[in-house]
Formats: structure tokens, sequence, C-alpha cells
């Protein structure tokens, strides 16, 4: 009897299951203040597993950028523009920028001056190139960021000859 209960025991092993103030689900051999106690009688009682998501793989940040919608709605991508027509700049977000967070556009892979956090503006003449411009929305405090669409928009002189310049 005293053998069986000594095999017992070599295989038991006490787990404290609780639950933290985020909902999320703890296992230790170690006491907490309201834990419940878990007695384990298998040979994988130092293994338990919970089968509640871990909260810290499924849980999303709560300074993560994630943007439902984050894409430029204006200049169209392949869209042509002629000599001295402004280009006008939309960035449509799902949901609004947020106090913490920044945007910056890029034009041909250079960073726009003074257009940061803006949603719309519009580009003064542009020389005659192919351009792309992409927005990119920074987190100031996590440094996470997400980038919108990239759009690729042309800048075309008509010629003098061209039937545009009638007056």
């Amino acid at each position: 009897m005293v053998a069986a209960l000594a095999a017992f025991a070599a295989q038991a092993a006490v787990i404290y299951k609780w639950t933290d103030a985020d909902g999320v689900v703890h296992y230790s051999d170690q006491a907490v203040p309201g834990a419940e106690k878990i007695y384990t009688t298998n040979s994988t009682a130092g293994t338990v597993r919970s089968s509640a998501p871990r909260a810290a793989a499924t849980a999303q940040k709560p300074d993560a950028v994630v943007y439902s919608q984050l894409m430029i709605t204006s200049p169209k991508s392949e869209e042509t523009f002629f000599g001295d027509n402004a280009v006008s700049v939309q960035l449509d977000m799902v949901p609004s920028l947020q106090f913490n967070q920044t945007i910056i556009w890029h034009l041909n892979g250079q960073e726009l001056q003074g257009q940061i956090n803006q949603t719309s503006f519009v580009l003064p003449r542009l020389d005659r190139n192919t351009y792309t411009l992409a927005a990119t929305v920074t987190d100031q405090t996590s440094g996470e960021s997400q980038t919108s669409n990239l759009v690729t928009f042309y800048v075309r002189q008509p010629s003098a000859l061209s039937p545009q310049h009638k007056n």
C-alpha cells in the first residue's frame, strides 16, 4: 500500500490555474493568491497545456498600426496629367489617423516635405516624368508602420503643335 502511494506521489503534481485581469488563463507550479489548485496524475504533469489561445499571440497590441483601408484614391494608378495641371492627392484610411501616428508621403522614393499628416493635398506643377507615390503611417509609440498602395502616374508636357494649345 505504501509503495502504491509512493508511486502515485512520484507521478502526481500540483499545478495552479488563475485568470488575470485581461482574461488570460495562466498555469504555474507556484501558488498565486486566488489560484485554483489542480492535481495531475500522469507522466506529463510538468507540461500542462491550456486550450485557451495565448493572449500575446492572438491579441493585437493597442499601439499597432492596423488600417482596414489605407489606399491612395487620387491620383489613380496609371493616370496621365498634361502640362501645368496640378495633381490632386487623396488618401482614404479607416480608421482615421490617431494622435500618436504620422503620415509620411514619398514621391519617387523621396520624402515629401510639408505634407506630413495630410490625407489630401495638391502637388504643384510637376516636370514631365513617371512618378510613384506612397504613404506610410507610423505609430510613434511602437514604431510599427503600414504603407499604402503604390500608385504610378505620368506627367506629360504637350508639344506646341498639339491641338490642346489652340487659343
